[in-house]
């Protein structure tokens, strides 16, 4: 008897249908995996709303959990076949580096649980704040036009998280995080001659990688800026720090996956995202030196003046 692979998948497909508890929970099944995928690509290029309580969410899963349900249950004569080419998709999308099972699951979960993983410190207003101490002198050490920044920033970008799954669709975060990497991997903290408060420029802290926290915040900023990134420095009166323009709610979603389910994987286990938003209602991202992931824990200072370096 000559095995054939239709006669198989048809067989297989009547023995699914033949029982209805099993044929729902066959379709159940599938629509939910196929729907996990879809609702994250669904979440983050075509519908996003602001809620208090994740209730979008859950309506929004729900809607394509039933509208996959009815549309797989129309081909229930061929739910093997229906099985079989989700797997071979699926398989197909692991292998040409896109998300896999568990980066999917990670992704979905991180959607649900995002607002609990993440902690927002309330800014002073603008017109609260006081004026940035030496404003002239630390604006001008950001130097990230200086071809020694840019190519630092190159260095960092080639050297970590090149094969992240999705690297096209996340480059822009994806590269700035190597460049905090890169920095943070190697600064040495090293204090100012006393009584003197002393700017090195980005470009000449590249020699040793080392020097105060200003220093660090100046360094940070121009190897960001030189690859297209916004930022902002913190003045807290002891401290200063740097923080990434990282956008909306739905950035910061984004953001959160990357750093805790690819990117910092370790040094952000069971970790909060730090993070502070602007009067305009935009989000910025810690990326001190005292943090081993970007969203690290602040200081605990408070926040004295702001100078935006997009200005």
């Amino acid at each position: 008897m000559t095995f054939s692979l239709k006669t198989f998948f048809d067989r297989f497909s009547l023995w699914l249908i033949k029982n209805k508890l099993r044929e729902h929970a066959s379709i159940l099944i599938l629509a939910f995996l196929v729907c996990i995928p879809i609702f994250i690509y669904f979440r983050k290029n075509i519908f996003y709303f602001d809620a208090k309580v994740p209730i979008d969410k859950i309506l929004i899963f729900l809607g394509l959990l039933i509208l996959f349900f009815f549309v797989i249950k129309l081909f229930r004569k061929k739910l093997a076949y229906c099985i079989s080419l989700y797997v071979l998709v699926f398989v197909m999308v692991s292998i040409q580096g896109n998300y896999n099972f568990f980066q999917v699951f990670n992704a979905y979960k991180i959607i649900f649980l995002s607002d609990q993983m993440q902690q927002e410190e309330a800014l002073l207003e603008q017109k609260t704040l006081k004026p940035f101490p030496n404003k002239t002198r630390v604006y001008e050490s950001v130097d990230f036009l200086n071809s020694k920044v840019r190519n630092f920033a190159l260095y960092a970008v080639n050297k970590h998280f090149t094969k992240t799954p999705n690297y096209v669709l996340n480059r822009k975060f994806i590269q700035y995080f190597a460049v905090f990497k890169e920095i943070n991997a190697r600064w040495n903290y090293v204090n100012d001659p006393k009584g003197q408060e002393y700017f090195a420029s980005g470009s000449e802290s590249l020699l040793y990688f080392s020097g105060d926290c200003d220093d660090h915040a100046i360094l940070m900023c121009a190897a960001i800026k030189s690859i297209g990134g916004s930022m902002r420095l913190i003045h807290t009166g002891k401290h200063m720090y740097p923080e990434l323009l990282i956008g909306k709610e739905k950035d910061l979603e984004i953001a959160t996956y990357l750093i805790s389910s690819e990117l910092f994987i370790k040094e952000s286990k069971n970790k909060t995202i730090y993070f502070h938003r602007d009067e305009n209602g935009k989000i910025w991202l810690n990326l001190d030196y005292t943090a081993r992931y970007p969203g690290g824990p602040f200081l605990g200072e408070e926040v004295l003046s702001i100078l935006d370096l997009q200005k």
